[in-house]
């Protein structure tokens, strides 16, 4: 996330974590108390909250119901269902739906699993980030605490491995590389290297 706002200021452009979508729509059906593996209970949810958008200091936010979920939506609890609710079609459609709709803010940058594939196929660059999966848990970790301790590490890669795997095989809109995507690999990479590798190949594009 931190690579994607730095990129986005760099730019002037707002910076869109379309993951926090789907995470703050798991994070209402949690809150409703509904459970996330029934479509039905879900779609129940959507259909009853009010999602607002705005944009300040560079990036685009939401409220729920007129809440602003916070490091809620990297916990535990809502990392162990988003890929359940986010592979309901419903929730699917309405969260591209909204994502189409920012651009009434202006140039974006946004990150997310089927950007370039499915919300904006059209883009003008787009940008595969890939990591090791010890890199990517390390990341996530450091982001939910400061407290680093190995098993976590584990557990955390083994979350974010099943997530794959779960939105890699899902039938509406799958994981997958778009075919005109330039790949990174960041593995290794501080986020300050990322954000001026992307600018340098966006330079080399456009120049």
């Amino acid at each position: 996330m931190k690579k994607t706002r730095k990129l986005a200021a760099r730019l002037g452009y707002s910076y869109v974590d379309s993951g926090a979508v789907y995470r703050g729509i798991t994070w209402k059906v949690l809150q409703d108390g509904r459970e996330p593996g029934d479509p039905g209970q879900v779609v129940e949810c959507l259909r009853r909250m009010k999602v607002v958008f705005s944009a300040a200091a560079g990036a685009v936010r939401f409220t729920i119901d007129g809440v602003t979920p916070g490091v809620e939506l990297c916990g535990e609890p809502v990392s162990e269902r988003v890929s359940e609710v986010a592979a309901v079609p419903e929730v699917r459609e309405a969260a591209t739906t909204w994502l189409q709709e920012l651009i009434r803010f202006g140039d974006l940058v946004m990150e997310g699993r089927d950007i370039g594939t499915v919300v904006f196929p059209s883009a003008d660059f787009k940008f595969y980030l890939d990591a090791s999966p010890e890199e990517r848990a390390r990341r996530r970790h450091v982001e939910t605490t400061s407290d680093v301790k190995e098993e976590d590490r584990r557990r955390v890669m083994a979350s974010l491995q099943n997530r794959d795997r779960k939105d890699s095989g899902r039938k509406t809109a799958p994981l997958r590389i778009a075919a005109d995507a330039q790949v990174v690999d960041t593995t290794g990479i501080s986020i300050d290297g990322v954000v001026a590798e992307i600018a340098r190949r966006i330079g080399g594009i456009t120049s």
